[in-house]
This record gives C-alpha cells, structure tokens and sequence, in this order.
C-alpha cells in the first residue's frame, strides 16, 4: 500500500510553554478529566440527596490515588529492576511512566479509607458512582497518550495506521492510544445509561463489575497488537498488561453475580435499607 495512505503523525506533545512553565496536552488531557469528573459527581450527589460536603475530600483522595498508584503501579509492575537502583527517580512523574493498572488499585485502597472515614458507607456504593467519570478520563488520557506519540502497536496495512515521525518510524503503526480511548468512551456511555435510565446503581457493585469487565477485557484484547512495552515481556504469551487485567475481568464478574443476588440497596438520608 502507497505510504500517503497513511496517517503521518508529528503532532507536538507541546501545547504551549511560557518561561519555565510547559502545558503538554497529556496534563491538559489529566486536568480536563478530573473537572469534567468532579462536576459529573457532583449531579450524582445532587440527584441523591447526598452530602455535598463529601465531594472536595472525594476527589483529592482520587487525585493523589490516581497519580500515586498509577506510578508506583509502573515502578513495580514494568520498571522495578530499574527503579530499586535508583529509587530517587520514582518521584521523577514528570518523566513518564504510569500503569493504568495500578491507578485503579490505588482508587480502591483509597476509597476504601474514605468510606470508612468520610461517608461511612459500603465501598461498592462510591466505587459504582466514581467509575462512571473514571472511564471518560481514561479516554482523555489515552487520548494525551496520543499526543505524545506514545503506547502504539505493531505495524499494519490498515489505511488508518499512524506513522510516528517523532520517533523516527518510517511504517505505519497501529494507533492503539484511540482504540483504547474508544473502548472507554463506548463503557463511558454504558455506565451512563446504566446510571441515569436504570436502577443499575441500587445494586451494589454491578456499575463497577461492567466498569471492569469492559475496560479490562477490551485493555486485554488490544494488547496483542500493541508493541511491547518493556523487554522483559518479549517471548511471553501474555504480557503483563494482559495478565494484569484477567483478575479485574474475573472481579468484575463477580460482583455483578453477588449483586444480582443480594438485591437492591437503597440509601436514603445517610441510612441504608434493604429493599425487599
């Protein structure tokens, strides 16, 4: 096939810089995503009757969870022969390197300590409210990833390949970044649904169990034609982003299973109730 068939890509990661401050389209991306989630939450609180005073401590845990534990995820999943010699350099976020894997389990951990200290309620109740803006904003990002002509796939004919000209690649390359972005956006309008038009949300856990199964077993079906990402996963049969996500799909099954069975949770002025 022609090369002009192709998408050549040397979009800047840039946007703008003034003095020593530089806004790159992937912190854009980051900060979009993050108001866009804080207004969406907030509606949800609204329509619920829920303490608005619960949302700014709400998304400070979920900032810091997010960026610590996409981080620390990276360092320890991908890069630890690397990070425990020069363990400085974990602090170095600017650098790249974050695992979208280990974001997630950082959002757990912390909702976890803020469902226990702030809203006293069941995990799963916040878990299924965040997910729902969580997914868009990891369409935001992918879509940042993009912008740094980073996280591709393997060569292709396909007319819509990429070429990365930033990197000094002459084939055209999947452009997995908007694969994954459309995935998410597909889950994003699910959840939405699910949300708004259904009584999705009484039961405990099922908007987070799709939230996992979507995401992670479209993350596990992309990453056969995605370039690898480190050494160390070369010569596997499944690489560590495909054997990271198989727990969270098994998860995600499993509690839209126990959320079928125990039934609707209906919270109402800060005390729940079990609707039979």
């Amino acid at each position: 096939m022609d090369i002009l068939s192709f998408i050549h890509w040397n979009v800047s990661p840039e946007i703008f810089s003034l003095g020593p401050i530089h806004v790159r389209w992937y912190g854009l991306m980051f900060a979009v995503g993050f108001l866009f989630g804080y207004n969406h939450v907030e509606k949800m609180f609204k329509h619920e009757n829920d303490d608005p005073k619960w949302l700014e401590s709400l998304f400070i845990y979920l900032i810091v969870a997010t960026v610590v534990g996409a981080r620390l995820g990276h360092v320890l999943f991908y890069g630890w022969d690397y990070y425990s010699q020069h363990p400085i350099e974990i602090l170095y976020v600017w650098q790249g390197g974050l695992a979208s894997h280990g974001g997630v389990i950082g959002i757990i951990i912390a909702m976890i300590i803020w469902s226990r200290k702030v809203s006293k309620r069941h995990l799963l109740w916040v878990l299924d409210r965040v997910v729902v803006p969580s997914v868009f904003v990891g369409a935001l990002i992918r879509f940042g990833n993009l912008m740094n002509s980073e996280i591709y796939g393997n060569p292709t004919s396909l007319p819509w390949g990429f070429i990365f000209e930033r990197n000094h690649e002459t084939i055209a390359k999947h452009p997995t970044q908007i694969y994954e972005s459309l995935s998410y956006l597909f889950t994003f309008g699910v959840l939405l649904y699910m949300y708004w038009k259904t009584k999705a949300k009484d039961y405990q856990g099922i908007l987070t169990g799709v939230f996992l199964i979507f995401v992670f077993s479209a993350r596990f079906l992309i990453e056969f034609i995605k370039e690898v990402q480190e050494p160390f996963e070369k010569g596997m049969s499944l690489n560590m982003g495909q054997w990271l996500s198989t727990p969270f799909v098994l998860a995600g099954i499993i509690l839209i299973v126990l959320a079928v069975k125990k039934g609707p949770v209906i919270y109402r002025n800060k005390v729940s109730s079990v609707k039979k």
